[in-house]
């Protein structure tokens, strides 16, 4: 019997998942609302323009950061308390400025300060929340339970704006404050409500900046992961100068309104609603890989008629196809960065991804505008439209993984090594070394497999990696890897996955039938030992 389709509601019957998602909306439209009443607030507390462009400066700051000390601290704390922590201080932050404004005691350096505390809020939430999905659905939800959560950003993002408008009117800036300061307590619920099953530590929480060099060096050493984030800078520099120039296009180029820019904005929601409704279908003819190819060029010819057309009703049905284009792309990137790393990193790996996208979208930003001002609108939005189709180039050297192939469950398949002294759990570094006896006629098929190992090694938490041939006997190889410590080794066998033993049992298929391969494990000398007598001679 054939499979059941996949629906682009699929991830709506995961009832953790679904209220989660209603609250996240209503938080997301809360932050839109307080990102408006900040805006509006600073230009009546000072007409200076910098003043003005240092909000949005405050509240995106922090990612840039904190992104990877969040991501390392979601992989090391448990999700469920550590976003209960994070809302409650953005809540906390939201409300304080909302009585402040209400009193008249807001200005310009407090509302800016304000409003760092809730970027840094942001950047802290972010890696734990994209984290959190795999978590609450299931794999084959996992596309639909991403389009869904980028549907709800575009919803919130059409809503938030206009209640804020009418709200700032009607009562001032502080009820946006005010507003987004309760949206954060649906959250809340949610994650109070969520029975989460409980593991059992093997081994103490990793350290701080331990967690942050590991997640470092894992994003370094994976391949996988590094095409996403070269596709993603690739598609986000170029697509970026949509929606940063469409301000200027909409009052500038078409003499618009408010009212128009809003329509504009509106129908990007829509367009990605519509996207997000007709993925699934989409998927099923089409890989991940090809529809980010092709949602590109869609977005290139985007760029080209904003850059051409100048009729407003012209240009509605073309933010329509931006907004599907972008979801396009926007989901099947996270699906494959949220999908192709294991569990013990994700966050880490996740806030290396979200670092990439700001950074990526901020550069772009600049660099489009600084092209606009000293050429033309026209001109920077053909050569972002430009940008993009080069990139379209990348995608046979940088193919995103096909992650269904691949099974990241941690394989415990290494033995269990012996420590003489359970004393000497924190001491460091440890070298592992692994004796070979490979055939002369293998050695260059054995060498090009033992380079997939030593990158499995160094993003499984290796900081140094070596192989070395025998002088005196060419058939004997030794390979030598480093971990910072012992604990942190025996946090490597656990790291290894199912998909992992596969490449070294490509490399093993080389060893001499009946001959084991020698593992042993050595410490640095413990600080007391005694160490030798330097020698009196020069």
């Amino acid at each position: 019997m054939a499979s059941e389709k996949p629906s682009p509601w699929g991830a709506l019957k995961h009832s953790t998942f679904r209220w989660l998602w209603l609250a996240s909306i209503a938080s997301n439209i809360g932050t839109w609302m307080h990102e408006v009443g900040a805006g509006w607030l600073m230009t009546s507390l000072s007409a200076n323009p910098m003043h003005v462009a240092l909000v949005q400066v405050a509240g995106s700051a922090p990612m840039f950061l904190l992104a990877l000390p969040a991501g390392a601290m979601a992989d090391i704390i448990d999700k469920r308390r550590y976003l209960l922590g994070v809302q409650l201080w953005m809540a906390a932050v939201a409300s304080l400025l909302a009585v402040l404004t209400l009193l008249g005691l807001t200005t310009v350096w407090l509302l800016l300060s304000m409003t760092l505390a809730m970027g840094v809020g942001t950047a802290l939430m972010m890696p734990a929340w994209s984290a959190l999905t795999p978590e609450l659905v299931s794999k084959r939800d996992l596309p639909s339970a991403i389009a869904l959560s980028s549907l709800g950003i575009n919803v919130a993002r059409a809503l938030g704006p206009a209640i804020a408008g009418v709200l700032v009117s009607l009562s001032g800036p502080w009820a946006t404050f005010a507003l987004n300061a309760l949206s954060f307590f649906a959250v809340m619920v949610v994650l109070l409500t969520w029975k989460r099953e409980r593991q059992v530590a093997t081994f103490p929480a990793e350290r701080l900046l331990g967690a942050i060099r590991a997640g470092w060096r894992y994003s370094r050493a994976s391949k996988p992961l590094q095409a996403v984030l070269v596709r993603a800078a690739v598609f986000f520099v170029g697509a970026s100068a949509g929606m940063s120039l469409l301000p200027l296009i909409v009052r500038g180029e078409l003499q618009g309104s408010a009212s128009d820019f809003g329509l504009m904005l509106g129908s990007v929601g829509v367009g990605a609603v519509l996207g997000a409704t007709l993925l699934p279908r989409v998927r099923e003819r089409i890989s991940s890989d090809r529809l980010v190819l092709l949602a590109s060029l869609l977005y290139a010819l985007v760029l080209v008629a904003l850059a051409s057309l100048r009729h407003f009703a012209a240009l509605l049905p073309v933010m329509l196809l931006s907004g599907a284009a972008w979801i396009a792309v926007l989901s099947s990137l996270q699906v494959a960065a949220q999908t192709s790393v294991p569990d013990w990193v994700r966050a880490r790996a996740l806030s290396v991804y979200i670092l990439v996208f700001f950074g990526s979208m901020a550069a772009g930003g600049a660099l489009w505008g600084f092209v606009a001002s000293h050429a033309s609108i026209p001109l920077a939005l053909l050569a972002a439209a430009g940008c993009l189709a080069l990139g379209v180039l990348l995608t046979p050297r940088f193919p995103l993984p096909v992650t269904e192939a691949e099974d990241l469950a941690p394989s415990l398949h290494w033995p269990v090594p012996i420590l003489a002294n359970e004393s000497d759990r924190e001491r460091g570094p440890v070298m592992v070394t692994l004796q070979y006896d490979v055939a002369p006629e293998h050695a260059m098929a054995f060498c090009q497999a033992m380079n997939e190992v030593a990158r499995m090694r160094r993003r499984n938490g290796a900081f140094s990696w070596g192989l070395v041939q025998n002088s005196e006997n060419p058939r004997h190889w030794q390979e030598f890897f480093f971990d910072e410590s012992w604990l942190e080794h025996l946090r490597h066998h656990g790291r290894v996955t199912r998909a992992e033993q596969r490449i070294e049992a490509a490399a093993r298929r080389f060893q001499s039938p009946g001959v084991p391969i020698l593992i042993e494990h050595f410490l640095v000398p413990a600080k007391d030992t005694p160490q030798p007598a330097e020698s009196a001679h020069a």
